[in-house]
């Protein structure tokens, strides 16, 4: 049996891994929240365990034990923000919290059972993957909205859903997974993108979009 902790390490490090080429310790104790020792004596039990593997200079890797034990608790979280959502009405900002919350608890059965009614979806309420019961996850192609050149229409797919104020901010906006994205222009040396969403022209912070992916 893994401890909360670790299943929380094993999300977040394969989380990383969906965005970028490598985890690092520094970038795993920002997302957590956690001082960089801590994670380093955590990535070694971890390892000791078979669930990593940590190569200096080069990150945190996931095993093919650690990917499925990850994966497991992802779709646990994953199918909780959407039951949340969908069922209980909860705001897209408020239901990872809850469901970090929970996750480690849903039994098998349960998971089942949620998944059924929901109609065994495939995403959650950010757009993220919902892992499959037998552990593959079905990605689209994708890409930053920072990357996207003016002149082009896109369409949202998905937003990390650990930032509530970005959720709320973003809802304001009118900017969900499945919203059609119209890249107006972009300010010169790091400004705002201008965005047309619903006809309307909005502006959205460089580091805003950054958290956004998008498939045209």
């Amino acid at each position: 049996m893994l401890s909360h902790a670790m299943e929380n390490y094993l999300k977040v490090i394969y989380e990383i891994l969906e965005r970028h080429e490598r985890a690092t310790t520094s970038m795993i104790a920002e997302q957590m929240g956690i001082a960089s020792p801590s994670v380093t004596s955590m990535i070694k039990k971890l390892a000791d365990l078979g669930l990593v593997t940590h190569t200096p200079y080069q990150g945190v890797s996931l095993t093919k034990v650690g990917e499925k034990a990850s994966l497991e608790i992802i779709r646990h979280h994953r199918l909780l923000e959407l039951y949340l959502a969908e069922a209980l009405d909860v705001p897209w900002d408020r239901v990872h919290e809850e469901a970090e919350k929970l996750e480690h608890v849903l039994s098998e059965n349960l998971e089942d059972r949620i998944s059924a009614v929901l109609g065994n979806p495939t995403v959650d309420p950010h757009g993220a993957p919902i892992p499959s019961k037998d552990g593959s996850i079905h990605r689209v192609g994708r890409r930053r909205l920072t990357d996207v050149e003016p002149g082009n229409r896109v369409e949202m797919l998905e937003v990390g859903d650990r930032d509530p104020e970005l959720l709320r901010y973003l809802g304001m906006l009118n900017l969900y997974p499945g919203t059609k994205i119209d890249v107006v222009s972009i300010e010169p040396y790091g400004g705002p993108l201008v965005l047309r969403v619903d006809g309307r022209d909005v502006q959205l912070g460089q580091g805003a979009a950054k958290e956004i992916l998008v498939t045209e």
